[in-house]
């Protein structure tokens, strides 16, 4: 590969293999990415399980250099047959398709060896780099995680002493030269970052996985920015002795996509900015009466809404796990709705004008380049700390409160958050919702993620 120069005609174009861990959240960004790079003439190999190709494939720009490879997913004990990817498991299952994954590095080497790619792209599987020299190629750890996800857990300064488990109270406080920030965890949420100790995969920690698959890499990237995120990111390179390249946040243009009829007849029916929208991804499946204390949540603001979360555990439909006599008491106003919804498309209706969801990185950005208020309400802990940069340090949202003995909400708590940001006189909303245009304004003008991406093209060709 010659280095280029600033003229794109003039560089040499690249062969990329993208190998994304098996989640749609991570697979998502990839192809994102992929589709920039595309739109600069480079060509892409992106490896992922069958299944995954058809909910994909509408997201591929480029068919005529984005290429799909699709893997056939070994089974492993314990996990139910034809499992693919992450959506088709709860959490707790997880590390099973880790090591599913692991179970496929012959055949995917074999694939690599065909392809002959110049640069692997690659997250969660750490032994790619251990292909690299075989095959011949460099290698890029892209992380579709914010970096404060990665700062604060998963950096050599976090390594625990002599595989001694570290506390959640010790997790709290945040690893050696971690920046001044009010990015971090609380007490009681600490404990949630405990899960990076744990196995994920045969005979592998979490920590270890993400940690190797950094520090064997030639490079580090993340999709942020500095902007946001300009301090973590230096402290990451620093930590791991390497460059970190960022790709900026990665969008897709806005949505083209035509809504539903019904759920545009329906939102149709509302003032602009009066709908309160709920989503919190397509891996959160919440407990009955968790799930309950939400929608009740949302009666009590008697706002029109439209919530949609999969059935809790326990219930086969949302249907099933609503409040006695619920539905009566919202009908014409209120829907619960327990299948997947066009996110970007519903965001963008004018009739919505706050949504609530879980911080999860991808609804992060697509929260940032909306016009909504917007109000969170995080469940693990990466989403906590996208949920700290949003409400905290930007101060363009609203976290709904809870009580440091409770794991999850009231309907109190939650009423009150989405009022705060709908009243019309609300100082916080008023606060939250022009430091939000200003955000905005800056992500949406016309060269910021162009210059992202040139600049990234730059950084792989002197790699």
């Amino acid at each position: 590969m010659a280095r280029g120069n600033n003229n794109n005609n003039n560089r040499s174009k690249f062969h990329i293999a993208m190998f994304p861990w098996f989640a749609i959240g991570h697979m998502t960004p990839f192809l994102h990415l992929s589709n920039k790079l595309a739109e600069k003439g480079h060509k892409i190999s992106f490896l992922l399980p069958n299944k995954a190709k058809n909910q994909l494939e509408h997201i591929n720009l480029h068919p005529n250099l984005i290429s799909f490879h699709t893997l056939s997913v070994p089974h492993v004990e314990g996990l139910p047959p034809g499992t693919e990817t992450a959506s088709d498991i709860p959490i707790f299952l997880t590390s099973l398709l880790a090591t599913a994954m692991d179970n496929m590095r012959e055949k995917v080497q074999e694939l690599l060896q065909e392809l002959r790619p110049c640069i692997v792209f690659y997250d969660m599987a750490h032994w790619i780099p251990e292909l690299a020299s075989e095959i011949g190629f460099k290698t890029v750890n892209y992380n579709v995680v914010s970096a404060a996800s990665l700062a604060i857990a998963l950096v050599p300064s976090r390594k625990p002493v002599e595989d001694r488990t570290i506390t959640g109270a010790e997790l709290m406080d945040p690893p050696a030269g971690y920046p001044s920030s009010t990015v971090l965890l609380r007490k009681h949420e600490a404990q949630g970052l405990s899960f990076v100790f744990l196995e994920f995969g045969k005979d592998i920690t979490f920590y270890d996985r993400i940690t190797t698959a950094m520090k064997r890499s030639h490079a580090i990237s993340i999709r942020t920015c500095r902007e946001l995120e300009g301090p973590l990111c230096e402290y990451i390179a620093r930590e791991y002795e390497k460059p970190v390249f960022l790709t900026g946040p990665v969008l897709p243009e806005s949505t083209k996509e035509v809504l539903d009829e019904k759920w545009a007849n329906w939102l149709n029916e509302f003032g602009p900015g009066t709908v309160v929208f709920c989503a919190f991804g397509s891996q959160v499946v919440l407990e009955k009466n968790q799930f309950q204390e939400v929608v009740l949540g949302f009666e009590l603001t008697g706002l029109p809404f439209l919530i949609a979360l999969k059935p809790p555990f326990g219930a086969t439909t949302v249907e099933e796990a609503l409040p006695e006599g619920f539905e009566d008491r919202v009908r014409g106003r209120g829907i619960v709705y327990g299948g997947w919804v066009q996110q970007p498309s519903i965001l963008s209706h004018p009739s919505v004008g706050c949504f609530v969801n879980h911080c999860g990185f991808g609804s992060m950005w697509e929260s940032l380049m909306s016009s909504c208020q917007i109000v969170l309400v995080p469940h693990l802990a990466d989403q906590i700390l996208n949920t700290r940069l949003l409400a905290e340090e930007l101060k363009v949202a609203v976290e709904v409160k809870r009580d440091e003995n409770s794991t999850w909400l009231s309907k109190e708590s939650l009423c009150r958050a989405i009022k705060s940001v709908m009243d019309k006189d609300s100082q916080v909303g008023c606060l939250v919702k022009e430091k939000h245009a200003k955000w905005k304004q800056i992500l949406a003008s016309p060269n910021f993620m162009e210059d992202y991406i040139e600049k990234f093209i730059q950084d792989l060709q002197e790699l």
